[in-house]
């Protein structure tokens, strides 16, 4: 295992700057996910950590040892690239033996070392194909299965999932964490997918325009994003956004939507007489009587079940779209008028001019105050 640590690294092609002064530790035996939409800089990150290209500024450690001036092949860094990279001459199985090879394993240490793998991946009745008669899922697939196989201590995946079917998707998902823990293997995934990002990350940094814009757990970013931008990119079906004006009365903090109150804890009391986006999660609505206490009247225009869950889509009184969802077997109300109420513990409220987290922007302040 190794740890990894960036200072300040920047990037640039000419004038446009692609990393942008990045900082983030990952620690022995940690898999942090790096998240962000295509552009965002994630592959020239990962390039510049195996050493493929080098940092216009800023220092790249693992394990402590700072990596200027080490080639590539000193690194101890395995890497699955996005564009499979793999040797045209060589057939699956020696493509993927290569790391093994060059360590001197016995001939048997790496038979066994290519089929462990290959059977884990699924691609172990391809391994005498060259690269041009596999599949582009087959060829993703051969990729990550040569860079597991060395067993190296930094592992850096560069959206390897992203030419595989559906199903294999879904069930790697489920199979490559076990395959990397018990690798012990240090691991940055990149991926487009927010889904694969919280399943398969213990953190998740979310890469934009080349920053890091937050750095959580999964449940931290989904559950408190530090902008409008990161609620937007996590969650199926989307989050509800609504145009509020921050309030205060004698009970405290609250917005408005559909005439009724929706109170909010202190920690949210920077947007008192601002103009902020409310936010709620679909599954924080639910369904209930037409008397119940605080509930807002909604019309049903559409009702659409995804497998797991049933998503409805509503209009408020107001005319204003409200998608909610709810577990598959549930029941509820599929036409019509509705009533629904709001897990107002859940709400999230971001500043309309920046995009900022209330609640974010306030730790932020602190965390300067404190560093000061």
């Amino acid at each position: 295992m190794s740890t990894l640590e960036l200072r300040g690294v920047t990037k640039r092609y000419k004038k446009e700057t692609v990393v942008d002064n990045v900082s983030l530790t990952v620690a022995d035996g940690e898999t942090l996910v790096l998240f962000g939409p295509s552009g965002a800089g994630k592959t020239v990150l990962l390039r510049l950590i195996a050493g493929v290209v080098d940092p216009e500024e800023g220092h790249i450690f693992i394990d402590d040892e700072d990596m200027e001036g080490v080639e590539a092949e000193h690194r101890g860094v395995g890497m699955a690239f996005q564009n499979f990279a793999l040797f045209p001459h060589m057939n699956a199985f020696d493509n993927i033996a290569s790391p093994l090879t060059v360590g001197k394993r016995s001939r048997d240490e790496v038979k066994a070392g290519v089929e462990q793998v290959a059977k884990l991946l699924k691609i172990d009745h391809v391994l005498h194909h060259t690269p041009r008669e596999l599949s582009n899922g087959q060829k993703q697939r051969t990729s990550l299965a040569r860079a597991l196989a060395g067993s190296p201590p930094l592992l850096l995946l560069d959206d390897p999932l992203r030419n595989v079917d559906a199903k294999l998707r879904f069930e790697m998902r489920l199979e490559l964490p076990l395959l990397l823990e018990a690798q012990g293997a240090t691991v940055i995934y990149v991926t487009q997918d927010y889904k694969e990002a919280m399943a398969l990350g213990q953190r998740i940094a979310v890469l934009s325009e080349g920053k890091i814009e937050q750095i959580g757990t999964t449940e931290q970013i989904y559950l408190s994003p530090k902008t409008l931008d990161i609620a937007r990119l996590f969650g199926d079906p989307v989050i509800n956004l609504y145009d509020v004006k921050g309030k205060q009365d004698t009970d405290g903090v609250f917005v408005e939507l559909s005439q009724q109150r929706l109170s909010l804890d202190d920690s949210k009391a920077q947007c008192i007489d601002k103009d902020a986006v409310l936010g709620i999660r679909p599954e924080s609505i639910k369904f209930v009587p037409e008397n119940t206490a605080g509930s807002i009247p909604v019309v049903i225009e559409a009702e659409t079940p995804l497998n797991e869950k049933i998503v409805t889509l509503a209009l408020t009184e107001g005319g204003r779209e409200m998608l909610i969802s709810r577990p598959s077997g549930t029941a509820g109300p599929t036409a019509g008028k509705a009533f629904v109420t709001i897990d107002q513990s859940a709400l999230l409220i971001f500043d309309k001019a920046t995009g900022n987290n209330f609640v974010e922007s306030t730790k932020s302040d602190t965390d300067r105050e404190v560093a000061a």
